[in-house]
C-alpha cells in the first residue's frame, strides 16, 4: 500500500501526453518518438552546401512534440531533444576528441521570446551542451528584427527577403569554430543567413545540428 502512494506522488505529467508516468516519456509516447529516429548513417547531409546534423525526421509524434514544446510553453521537451541531439552527435563520432567547438543557438527576437517565454534552440543548445562538453555562446548571433513565420511565406525568395537584415553578430566572438543548433531544418533559410553573417566576421561555421529534420528520408 505504502509503495502504491509513493508512486502517485512520484510519477509526473508525461511531457507529450500528460499521462502520468514514473518517467520523463510515457510507455505510450517513448516507442512513438523513437520510431522517428534516423538511423546513425542518415543523420548527416550535405544541404546547400551546409552539412545538416538532425536526430529525428519532422513528422508524427516528433511534430507534435515540437508543436507542444512551442505553443503550449514546454521547454522541458526541448531540454529533452537537446539530450538526445547530444547523445546522437557523439555516438557519431564526427571530429576527434581534442577537436573545440563552440555551439550557438539561432536566436530568437526578444519580443517573441518574452511572449513565449524561453527560446528553444537556446534550451536544445544547453542541453546539447551538457552532453556533449562543448561551449555555448548564446549571444554570438543576435536578431534585431523581428520577422514573419517561415511557414506563412510561399517561396525561397520570399524567406531570404524575410531575414535580410535580421541577424547581426554580436560583440564576443567565438574563439572556436561554429556548431549552429536549432529545433527545426526546412529550408535551410534562416541557416544560410546565419552562416553568412558569421563568415562575414571570419567565424568558421562548421554546420548546423537540429532535432528534427523536414523531408529527410
Amino acid at each position: 500500500m505504502l509503495n502504491q502512494l509513493l508512486s502517485v506522488f512520484l510519477e509526473s505529467p508525461c511531457a507529450f501526453c500528460d499521462r502520468s508516468t514514473a518517467n520523463y516519456l510515457c510507455e505510450y509516447c517513448q516507442p512513438s518518438l523513437s520510431s522517428h529516429q534516423l538511423m546513425r548513417e542518415n543523420r548527416l547531409e550535405l544541404y546547400q552546401a551546409q552539412s545538416t546534423f538532425a536526430w529525428g525526421k519532422y513528422d508524427g509524434q516528433l511534430k507534435r512534440a515540437i508543436a507542444r514544446m512551442k505553443y503550449e510553453q514546454k521547454p522541458q521537451i526541448a531540454e529533452m531533444l537537446g539530450t538526445l541531439l547530444g547523445k546522437a552527435w557523439s555516438d557519431a563520432d564526427l571530429t576527434k576528441p581534442d577537436f573545440k567547438i563552440t555551439v550557438v543557438p539561432i536566436p530568437m527576437h526578444p519580443q517573441k521570446q518574452r511572449l513565449r517565454g524561453f527560446n528553444q534552440a537556446e534550451i536544445i543548445a544547453r542541453s546539447f551542451c551538457q552532453v556533449t562538453g562543448y561551449q555555448l555562446q548564446t549571444q554570438t548571433l543576435i536578431r534585431i528584427r523581428a520577422t514573419a513565420a517561415m511557414f506563412e511565406l510561399k517561396n525561397t525568395q520570399e524567406r531570404a527577403k524575410n531575414l535580410d537584415g535580421a541577424l547581426r553578430v554580436g560583440a564576443k566572438l567565438p574563439k572556436h569554430p561554429v556548431l549552429l543548433i536549432d529545433d527545426i531544418h526546412t529550408t535551410g533559410t534562416t541557416v544560410k543567413e546565419a552562416t553568412k553573417m558569421l563568415r562575414q566576421k571570419k567565424i568558421r561555421v562548421i554546420g548546423v545540428a537540429v532535432a528534427a529534420k523536414a523531408g529527410w528520408l
